[in-house]
């Protein structure tokens, strides 16, 4: 039947190596053209390079595993505000809303994936790592982005009487 919700979450198994669901989740995003392998192979290689770049130098937060660090930099990616686009009697609003948890795990890994294909030049796992260990300590493109996004939900602050969807 068309349009019923799958059950992709409880289908969802997690990763082989650290048996992390939201990696798995991860990995799958980074999936292009069905080729598991190649997106496996991508993360893992970006992981056992912040672990090589944590045994020389440790993290400004103290952690110290690439699992760590990976969870770290999707928690700190989340938005916690959006704005979305409202028509109030012939005019566009932009209404800041809250996310909800599932559709900010999933900006969060499109904004860190989408960070990391911009740049050109480098395989793919090293501008993974550079990406997450960014994200870890609170900087990079995927924060920027986050950050915008908070900016504009502030900037429209005004209009959050729209937002009673």
């Amino acid at each position: 039947m068309a349009g019923r919700i799958t059950a992709s979450d409880s289908q969802l198994r997690p990763d082989p190596k650290f048996g992390n669901r939201t990696l798995s989740k991860f990995i799958n995003c980074i999936m292009r053209d069905g080729q598991k392998g190649a997106a496996l192979r991508c993360v893992y290689d970006a992981l056992e390079d912040i672990d090589g770049r944590l045994a020389k130098q440790p993290h400004p937060a103290g952690l110290t595993s690439a699992i760590q660090v990976f969870e770290k930099a999707i928690e700190n990616a989340k938005p916690y505000v959006e704005v979305r686009s409202k028509r109030v009697g012939g005019a566009n609003y932009q209404v800041p809303m809250s996310v909800k948890p599932r559709r900010a795990l999933s900006l969060a890994f499109r904004w860190i994936i989408q960070g990391c294909r911009a740049e050109k030049g480098r395989p793919m796992s090293a501008r993974l790592a550079d990406e997450l260990l960014a994200a870890s300590r609170g900087e990079g493109k995927a924060m920027t982005t986050r950050d915008q996004t908070h900016r504009m939900a502030e900037a429209n602050k005004a209009f959050s009487h729209f937002g009673t969807w």
